[in-house]
């Protein structure tokens, strides 16, 4: 049977036509996202770099899914905007590959579009992956998700570190749960600012948001988030409650929390 090549914004939620099929995907290819990939049943992935970030967060979801014998490439943050599958297949240049995405002959600097097609040939059924683990935690009240699709509506009012890119899918996830702050990852901006998008349309909501650099935290790890970000982006919102830009998310995120008792 022929193996369709399909398109999504993001790869939390995928329909069973992903199963053996192609999915170019506007998600970050860190360990999460490829998990999602392989837990649906991808024959194969391609996601975006995120600007590839703090230890390699970006791409860490590559040698991830090569253990679980799925094909898996990313293309480069400067070339399509994170969290926009259409603009990955249009414009997207991988930027890396996993050993077996290479060897269906995938390398860097070829198209989205010309990988897509050479994944078709991916080996498939792979191994689906273990069950994840706790991707939820509070660390000194502040909620700390790997994914922002993990918001509840008992999130409302609290400050809440995402481990998700900040691109407008992550506003439209986001805004109905009115967090009193949003922290995001930058996904090192990229291609129109992609990865940033999400804060002035949250701030239309008068929404607080912020995102912080892909170099100083790990993108798909909400305490890193935390822990270790840097601001590099905030919205007007969030500048109101004392949010800067060079600072410590940490910092800030006591900060606030002091002023909202």
């Amino acid at each position: 049977m022929p193996v369709a090549v399909l398109v999504f914004d993001s790869v939390t939620k995928l329909p069973d036509e992903a199963q053996g099929a192609v999915v170019i995907g506007g998600s970050h290819a860190a360990v999460y996202a490829a998990y999602m990939s392989a837990k649906f049943g991808c024959r194969a992935a391609i996601h975006h770099d995120a600007g590839i970030g703090l230890e390699e967060a970006g791409i860490g979801g590559l040698a991830y899914a090569d253990r679980l014998g799925m094909a898996m490439a990313a293309v480069a943050t400067a070339s399509a905007r994170i969290g926009d599958g259409q603009d990955l297949l249009k414009r997207g240049v991988i930027s890396r590959a996993n050993g077996l995405a290479a060897g269906c002959g995938v390398a860097a600097g070829m198209s989205c579009k010309e990988a897509a097609e050479l994944l078709k040939k991916a080996p498939w059924p792979h191994t689906m992956p273990p069950v994840k683990g706790e991707t939820r935690h509070v660390v000194g009240g502040v909620v700390c998700l790997d994914s922002a699709t993990l918001l509840v509506p008992e999130d409302r009012g609290r400050i809440v570190a995402t481990g998700s890119h900040g691109a407008l899918n992550s506003a439209k996830a986001t805004a109905p749960f009115r967090p009193l702050l949003l922290m995001f990852n930058d996904a090192g901006f990229g291609a129109d600012r992609g990865g940033v998008l999400a804060l002035a349309a949250l701030d239309e909501e008068g929404i607080a948001a912020l995102s912080v650099a892909a170099q100083s935290a790990r993108i798909g790890d909400g305490r890193s988030t935390l822990q270790d970000g840097i601001v590099s982006e905030a919205n007007q919102a969030a500048y109101q409650l004392g949010v800067r830009v060079g600072e410590r998310a940490l910092a800030l995120a006591r900060a606030v929390a002091e002023k909202a008792r």
